[in-house]
């Protein structure tokens, strides 16, 4: 599935945002518990804008973070009333921006916008994209069992289950000892 690079950038930044959270990060803890992993997570992703780098931003991230975990596991209806709240509650109104070495793609809220406005709207605008084209069930949750992990599926056919390879090979292993186990 292709989708525009600003929308499936929007989208990775939610799985990673999203993969932070208690039980779905690679440690298992939060790891985003300060203002000095938040702006880590930021860097990474080369997010521009306004940082105020306190602990309120950081406490309105998180609270982001929870919706966007909330709205990967709504169905298309649902996600759409969702994405419809968040552009309300922003008032958000589109535009085209090139900055930072990045071509034209879409913002609505302006760069001096809190932090975690700018982060629900621009993840926003890319879920109308999934939701316009009827690939809300390319979002998914890790299908291993003991991991919460968000994940995005973009390959042709729509196939992948796991968050990580490291979730699948664990999966894999476990069904692989309990085959040996009962043939044996």
């Amino acid at each position: 599935m292709h989708f525009t690079p600003d929308t499936e950038d929007a989208l990775a930044f939610a799985v990673e945002l999203g993969n932070t959270a208690p039980g779905a990060s690679r440690s298992g803890g939060d790891e985003l518990p300060s203002p000095a992993e938040l702006a880590s997570l930021l860097a990474r992703n080369q997010y521009s804008g306004r940082k105020d780098g306190s602990d309120a931003e950081l406490a309105e991230v998180l609270a982001t973070r929870d919706l966007v975990r909330h709205i990967w596991s709504l169905d298309r209806d649902e996600a759409a009333l969702a994405v419809n709240r968040i552009l309300a509650d922003a008032q958000a109104l589109p535009y085209l921006l090139r900055h930072d070495g990045f071509d034209w793609h879409l913002h609505a809220t302006p760069q001096d916008a809190p932090l975690a406005e700018r982060i629900r709207v621009e993840i926003a605008l890319a879920l109308v994209d999934i939701i316009r084209s009827h690939e809300t069930g390319r979002l998914r949750v890790c299908a291993a069992d003991d991991c919460t992990g968000l994940l995005l599926d973009l390959s042709r056919n729509g196939s992948k289950r796991f968050c990580s390879v490291r979730c699948g090979n664990r999966v894999n292993m476990i069904a692989f000892r309990a085959r040996k186990e009962g043939g044996a």
